[in-house]
């Protein structure tokens, strides 16, 4: 399944500008400034297409893959409208904080082909056969696309943006309104996203629980960070998936005396017990965080219409609240206590308060940065990952007029020591996941050499690319 060798060749660059934007300045939330300049990256595969039918936007003088694109672009420049953060610029005011400029520069937009069938592309090594290739490094503003030909007549939509600007709730609110766009004979009916800055104010005066202390830390009392050596383990990413009857097994598993954990936690609780498993030094903590969306803890601040404003707020609404334990004490404990101390994790963030009081405490703090704790070790000894739940990832929404696509997966190819977990929905078949996972070496190794029957490397039979229609 090796797909390393093959060529990607840019075709054409262009800038595509939304239709209409009025310049200004809009400010980060304090919650935005909780996150560091890092570039989220996702991608969509779409088979070969021979219904020319489909196509909203036809040229008898182009190929079928050139309409494909010009729909891809005409409807994001009427995406980018309602979305105009995306075709802004970051750049850092007076006191150092980033803001965003909102002057309409654009998204830079790729144009390529490679010579790949997409039944031969290896997505089990996204660091070598999507990164870079099919998902674009973005040099600059907020959003860069590349839309890239396959040998086969297949198209992969790839797109990077600035964690900065938006959350993963953001950017779906925008790829369901981009592809709803694109197939509209009349005007699209998607719901524009809120940027009312005003929905996370702090509070006067502002106060906060101790907790948060210990959840977030100011960048400026860490210790410099220390160099990589050629020896030392590096993350990976790899792409798995999970049958739904092993992640309603392991659920079974993690539920005990009439107590139901969410799958979420059941699956957590599963890959934390299994790197700890694979771990000799028994007094080893290893770190386990959770990505809390706060839209709806944040519900009850005013009044109908604000809850509603911040189901569709654009940007940040994030905590990373974390959970540590020593190898020793994860591999004595059933699979159903490791849920327990996950779930008292999560409830912790789980409330109004935890988000006031974190968006208060960035207040005081201002304008020195600030990061989640989990991301940084308290010693050598000390490993950390970080689960994020994308089971509202919209693929099966991602229909630009030919079909949805068979395969769409988010990607981070991010540095440090820290993992990323992020569990999907399959389009392959209904109640399976796929599992984007970004872990050292190791913890990789120790995944597939103990739960090699959970986590199944990502395969063109399982996503039945080897029929006819994918060629």
């Amino acid at each position: 399944m090796g797909s390393c060798g093959f060529l990607v060749n840019v075709k054409r660059s262009e800038v595509v500008a939304a239709a209409s934007v009025q310049k200004h300045w809009l400010p980060m939330s304090n919650l935005d400034l909780l996150l560091p300049a890092l570039d989220v990256g996702v991608f969509f595969c779409y088979k070969k297409n021979n219904d020319t039918t489909s196509i909203p936007e036809k040229n008898l003088t182009n190929t079928l893959t050139e309409n494909m694109v010009a729909t891809v672009k005409k409807a994001l420049a009427q995406a980018l409208v309602s979305f105009y953060p995306f075709a802004g610029e970051v750049v850092q005011n007076r006191l150092g904080e980033p803001e965003l400029l909102c002057n309409n520069r654009g998204v830079d937009f790729l144009d390529a082909f490679a010579d790949i069938e997409l039944k031969d592309l290896d997505l089990y090594h996204p660091d070598t056969s999507i990164h870079g290739k099919f998902v674009p490094f973005k040099n600059q503003g907020v959003l860069s696309i590349q839309a890239t030909e396959l040998k086969c007549g297949g198209l992969v939509i790839g797109c990077s943006f600035d964690h900065r600007v938006a959350d993963a709730h953001s950017a779906n609110m925008f790829f369901t309104a981009w592809a709803e766009i694109a197939q509209a004979k009349g005007t699209a009916t998607y719901t524009a996203p809120s940027l009312r800055r005003s929905l996370l104010n702090p509070r006067r005066p502002t106060t906060y629980d101790a907790e948060i202390d210990d959840l977030y830390v100011l960048l400026s009392s860490l210790p410099p960070p220390k160099e990589l050596k050629a020896s030392d383990d590096r993350l990976l990413s790899r792409i798995y998936y999970i049958e739904g009857k092993e992640v309603g097994q392991l659920q079974s598993m993690a539920s005990s005396n009439g107590c139901r954990r969410t799958k979420l936690e059941s699956f957590s609780a599963f890959l934390w017990k299994t790197i700890a498993e694979g771990s000799c030094a028994q007094i080893k903590k290893v770190n386990l965080g959770i990505v809390v969306d706060g839209r709806k803890r944040l519900k009850g601040r005013d009044n109908e219409e604000k809850n509603f404003s911040m189901q569709t707020y654009f940007g940040n609404v994030l905590s990373i609240p974390y959970a540590e334990a020593s190898v020793c004490d994860l591999k004595e404990m059933n699979l159903d206590g490791v849920a327990d101390m996950i779930h008292a994790c999560i409830e912790g963030a789980n409330k109004e308060d935890h988000f006031l009081g974190l968006i208060d405490w960035v207040e005081e703090h201002r304008p020195q940065p600030a990061a989640a704790a989990v991301y940084f070790k308290n010693s050598e000894d000390e490993e950390a990952i970080v689960i994020s739940l994308g089971q509202r990832f919209p693929v099966a929404q991602m229909n630009f007029g030919w079909g949805m696509p068979d395969f769409g997966s988010y990607h981070f190819h991010w540095g440090g020591q820290t993992g990323y977990v992020m569990p999907m929905p399959s389009l392959s078949r209904e109640g399976d996941w796929i599992v984007y996972m970004n872990l050292l070496k190791k913890h990789l190794d120790i995944v597939e050499s103990k739960s090699a029957h959970v986590f199944r490397p990502l395969n063109p039979a399982y996503l039945k690319m080897n029929k006819g229609s994918w060629m």
